[in-house]
C-alpha cells in the first residue's frame, strides 16, 4: 500500500506541474513515512513543505491542491491535511488486512522485491590470507558479507559472491617455509623454528602429509639449511630479515618444482579447510578469484602499463611509484620495488581493474577495519585508470572481540594462539554466531558474549526470535489437534481482528518488504535483526494477553490463527535472510 500511495502522490504532483503550480525542476522526491500514532492516519508526507520554496507558495495551499488532484485508490479511506501542510493518509480497515493475503500468496517470497532491477553486484568478502584457519574476527566479515549479498539478491540484484584468494606473495612464502621447517623436523632434522613463522598446529598436519608423500626428497642437513643466514630475533637479530633469508634458502635448495609442492600443499590444505568452514557457516561463493592468476595472465603488467601511459607513475630510488596524492591519498605508493617485484598494492590495482572489466554495475568490498587506510589508495588508483570509483562501495567491519568470562582472548595467526571460527561454531552454534555477528552496525565494535549466545532466555535476541517461531508452530499444532483451522487470509473472519495489538502486528507485517529493501540498499543487516526482535516481542506480548483456544469464539480463533500464521512466515523469511534457522520446536 505504501508504494501504491507514493505512486498516486507522484501522479498528483505531476498534475500540479502540468497546471503550473509547481515548477518541473522542483527536485523533490516523493516519499511517505509510516505515522507513529494512528490518530494521524497510517502514512504521512511532508511533500507540500518541501515544495513550498521552489513553488513560492504556502505549504498548506500546495497540500490542498495535492489533495484535490489525488487519484482514487482502493482501500484508502481519506487524505487529510494537518498543521501547516502535512498530508496524512488513512486506510480503510479492510486494507489493513490485505497484508495477510499478500503473505499467503507469496509465502517464502514475501518481502522479495525488484528494487535492484537486475543490476549486477559483486560482493567480495572475507578474502583472508590462506595461511591458517579462519578466526572469529573473519567470522564477522563472513556473516556480514553473506547477509548483505542475500539481502541484495532478495531485492532483485544479480549478485556474485567472491572470495579473493591471496595465493601469491610474501605471506604465502612464509607459510611454505614454515611447513618446510616442520617437515624437516618430521625427517629428523632439528632446526630452530623461525620467530616469524606460522606456528599453528595445522602446519604440523600439512608437514605430516608431505613427509609421507616425499620421504627424504626435500630433507637437508641443518648445517646446510642454516649456513650464512642472519640471526633470528631470539639471537638479537631481525625476524623479518631472517624469515626472508630462510624463504630464499628453501627456494634455492628445493628448486622450483619441490618448492612449489610445499607452497601449493600448504595453500590447498588451508583453502580447503576455509571452504569447508564457510560452507558449514552457511556461506557460499560463486567465485574464488586467484591473485596468482593476475600475474599469470599479465593483468598486473597491463594495469601498471596503463597507469604509466596515463602519467600516473614515476621512478624514485629504483622503485616505481604511483602518484596517489594527485587523487586524494595522503602519500604516493610503491607499485614495483627496487628488486623488480610488484607490491601487493599493484596486484590490488589489477584486481579492481579486472572487476570493472567484468562489467559489474556495482562492487562491494567488505574489509576488516584495519584496512581503513587502504580505501583512499584504491579509489585513487581507479580514478587514475579512468574508472568511476563511485561504483565501488567499501564497507569496513570492526573485528569481534571475544570474551571468556572477564578474560579477553587474543588472536594471532602467526603465533598459532587464536580462537577459530570453527571452534566458535562448535561452542555456540552457527545460528547464534550468524545472528550475533550482524545484530549491530558493521562499523561498531562487537563484544561477543559467549554465555549470552548460548543461553535460552529472553535476553538472548536470537533465542527470543526463534522461540516466537517455535511457539507459533506449537499453537498451530494444538489447534489442528482440536480441529481448529486458520481463516482464509481474505475470509470474513479476518474482520474480527479489532484489538490494538492486532492492528499493530498487521502494520509490522506490512512493513517487512520496505524494511528488507532499506536494509539491502543501506548494507545494514542489523535493521532486519532489530525488526525481527520487535516483531517477536509484539507476538509474545500478544500471545500472553489473548486467549487463543476459546472454542466458543471459533471465528475469532480462526482469525487469530491466520494472523499468527502470517507472523510465523515473516519470522521464517527474516531469519532465513540472516542465515539463521527457524525451528518448529525448542
Amino acid at each position: 500500500m505504501k508504494e501504491i500511495l507514493e505512486q498516486a502522490l507522484e501522479s498528483a504532483l505531476s498534475q500540479l506541474v502540468r497546471d503550473g503550480v509547481v515548477p518541473a525542476d522542483h527536485g523533490v522526491e516523493v516519499r511517505l513515512t509510516r505515522t507513529r500514532e494512528r490518530d494521524h492516519g497510517d502514512f504521512a508526507a511532508n511533500l507540500a513543505m518541501q515544495l513550498a520554496r521552489p513553488a513560492r507558495r504556502k505549504p498548506r495551499e500546495i497540500a490542498e491542491r495535492l489533495q484535490a488532484a489525488f487519484p482514487t485508490v482502493p482501500g484508502l479511506a481519506a487524505v487529510e491535511i494537518a498543521g501547516p501542510g502535512f498530508i496524512n493518509f488513512r486506510l480503510e480497515e479492510s486494507a489493513r488486512f490485505a497484508v495477510l493475503q499478500a503473505i499467503a500468496d507469496a509465502g517464502p517470497d514475501y518481502g522479495r522485491s525488484d528494487v535492484g532491477r537486475g543490476q549486477t553486484v559483486q560482493v567480495e568478502f572475507v578474502s583472508a590470507n590462506p595461511t591458517g584457519p579462519l578466526h572469529v574476527g573473519h567470522g564477522r566479515g563472513a556473516a556480514y558479507g553473506a547477509t548483505v549479498a542475500d539481502l541484495l539478491a532478495f531485492c532483485g540484484f544479480e549478485v556474485t559472491r567472491e572470495y579473493y584468494v591471496n595465493d601469491a606473495g610474501r605471506q604465502m612464502n612464509i607459510l611454505a617455509a614454515s611447513v618446510w621447517v616442520r617437515y624437516l623436523e618430521k625427517r629428523g632434522v632439528a632446526l630452530p623454528f623461525p620467530a616469524n613463522g606460522y606456528r599453528g598446529g595445522y602446519v604440523h598436519g600439512i608437514a605430516d602429509d608431505l613427509s609421507v608423500l616425499l620421504g627424504d626428497a626435500a630433507a637437508y642437513p641443518a648445517e646446510q639449511v642454516l649456513q650464512g643466514l642472519p640471526p633470528d630475533e631470539p639471537q638479537g637479530g631481525d625476524k623479518e630479515a631472517y624469515i626472508d633469508a630462510l624463504v630464499n634458502r628453501a627456494m634455492d635448495l628445493l628448486g622450483p618444482s619441490l618448492y612449489r609442492q610445499f607452497f601449493d600443499h600448504g595453500l590447498n590444505a588451508i583453502l580447503d579447510d576455509i571452504r569447508d568452514d564457510l560452507a558449514a557457516f552457511g556461506v557460499q561463493y560463486q567465485s574464488w578469484f586467484s591473485e596468482r592468476s593476475l600475474a599469470d595472465s599479465g593483468a598486473i603488467d597491463a594495469a601498471v602499463a596503463l597507469l604509466q601511459e596515463r602519467g600516473a607513475l614515476y621512478e624514485k630510488d629504483g622503485a616505481l611509484w604511483f602518484r596517489s596524492t594527485d587523487h586524494g591519498d595522503d602519500k604516493d605508493r610503491v607499485v614495483r620495488r627496487e628488486n623488480g617485484d610488484y607490491t601487493y598494492f599493484a596486484s590490488d590495482i589489477a584486481y579492481h581493474r579486472e572487476k570493472f572489466q567484468r562489467g559489474f554495475d556495482r562492487m562491494v568490498n567488505v574489509w576488516g577495519a584495519d584496512h581503513h587506510g587502504y580505501v583512499a589508495r584504491v579509489r585513487a588508483a581507479l580514478n587514475a585508470l579512468g574508472l568511476d570509483d563511485g561504483r565501488l562501495d567499501v564497507l569496513l567491519v570492526q573485528f569481534a572481540i571475544l570474551y571468556r568470562g572477564s578474560e579477553r582472548v587474543q588472536m594471532s595467526t602467526r603465533s598459532g594462539s587464536f580462537v577459530t571460527l570453527r571452534e566458535l561454531r562448535e561452542d555456540v552454534g552457527a545460528d547464534a554466531a550468524r545472528f550475533f555477528y550482524v545484530q549491530r552496525r558493521c562499523d561498531q565494535h562487537l563484544d561477543f558474549d559467549l554465555e549470552l549466545a548460548k543461553s535460552q532466555s529472553n535476553d538472548n535476541p536470537m533465542y527470543y526470535i526463534q522461540y516466537a517461531h517455535a511457539r507459533i508452530c506449537s499453537v498451530q499444532r494444538g489447534a489442528t489437534g482440536r480441529g481448529l483451522v486458520a481463516a482464509a487470509a481474505d475470509g470474513p473472519e479476518i474482520a474480527r481482528l479489532t484489538l490494538m495489538p492486532e492492528a499493530e502486528l498487521l502494520a509490522q507485517l506490512d512493513r517487512f518488504p520496505e524494511l528488507v529493501a532499506a536494509a539491502a540498499l543501506a548494507y545494514e543487516p542489523h535493521q532486519l535483526a532489530q525488526y525481527l526482535r520487535d516483531l517477536a516481542a509484539g507476538f509474545h506480548a500478544y500471545y500472553n494477553a489473548v486467549p487463543f483456544m476459546n472454542a466458543e469464539e471459533a471465528e475469532l480463533v480462526s482469525a487469530r490463527l491466520a494472523l499468527i500464521g502470517g507472523i510465523r512466515q515473516v519470522l521464517a523469511n527474516g531469519l532465513g535472510l540472516l542465515g539463521v534457522s527457524a525451528p518448529e520446536s525448542m
